[in-house]
């Protein structure tokens, strides 16, 4: 559901800035507002996600941990070949 947002008080030199910003990329001032409040939304809910996650990271390992892993499992003669039919 679309809504309508309207910014009180916002002082000429602020207005004109925001004009010639969306002038110099082509847009509206409608659509440069809308890409940059869409922009910031998106941003905050990556930051939301990426702080619920980093308190989920798994500590102490160790690339070199991660690559033997990788390559055991890669040089695995029971493993299936994925390519083969």
């Amino acid at each position: 559901m679309n809504v309508s947002l309207q910014i009180r008080d916002v002082p000429g030199e602020v207005r004109d800035a925001i004009a010639a910003l969306a002038a110099a990329n082509g847009q509206s001032m409608q659509g440069y507002l809308l890409e940059l409040v869409r922009r910031e939304a998106r941003v905050a809910r990556n930051r939301t996600l990426f702080d619920r996650l980093a308190g989920k990271r798994v500590r102490g390992l160790v690339v070199d941990d991660i690559v033997t892993t990788i390559r055991r499992g890669r040089d695995d003669p029971d493993r299936a070949d994925p390519d083969v039919a």
